[in-house]
């Protein structure tokens, strides 16, 4: 039973554009969403990785771990951006879980010789938003209009991974320019 479920099909057809995949770690739910692009993002794929709750934990990140792998397999990602979020707006033990599956994210990224990025979720939503505060319904929003997509990215987690592949490739643009202007 396969646990990544794809809003979207397959890549079609390679380029020499950037192409990230966004990751929005979670225990209960880990949204992933790939985007390409130099100049515009365009949208790839998304969807979610739902472990079953009534796994025991260490296989609910073996779960997160082999979807990811097999996420980078299928959509060959050339640089992985994973949201980190501010650990004391979190409960102690909802920091350590995320903290758990971004490594194994994190991991999975490594073990396939990817350069993985981390972003706040200020810096995200700043991204797509131009406001550091959004809250996710306006993430979903905005990264349905920045990808000009028909419908808003489902699930919410998926729009948050997407968000952070934008912010990556945003990022990744500016520092291209600066070290162009130098």
């Amino acid at each position: 039973m396969p646990y990544a479920t794809p809003s979207t099909g397959l890549r079609t057809g390679a380029s020499a554009e950037p192409v990230v995949l966004g990751i929005d770690p979670g225990m209960r739910v880990c949204g992933w969403g790939i985007v390409r692009g130099d100049v515009r993002p365009g949208f790839e794929a998304c969807g979610a990785i739902k472990p079953r709750p009534k796994d025991r934990f260490e296989q609910r990140l073996l779960v997160i771990h082999e979807e990811i792998v097999r996420l980078i397999e299928t959509y060959s990602p050339t640089e992985v951006a994973i949201e980190d979020p501010f650990v004391g707006a979190l409960q102690p033990a909802s920091a350590l879980a995320i903290g758990q599956a971004r490594a194994v994210a994190m991991l999975a990224a490594a073990s396939a010789g990817l350069t993985v990025e981390l972003y706040a979720p200020t810096a995200v939503k700043a991204a797509v938003s131009g406001y550091g505060q959004g809250d996710k319904r306006q993430v979903q929003t905005m990264v349905r209009m920045l990808l000009a997509l028909d419908a808003p990215p489902e699930p919410l987690d998926a729009a948050d991974a997407l968000a952070v592949a934008i912010c990556h490739l945003n990022s990744r643009r500016a520092r291209m320019l600066q070290a162009g202007h130098r």
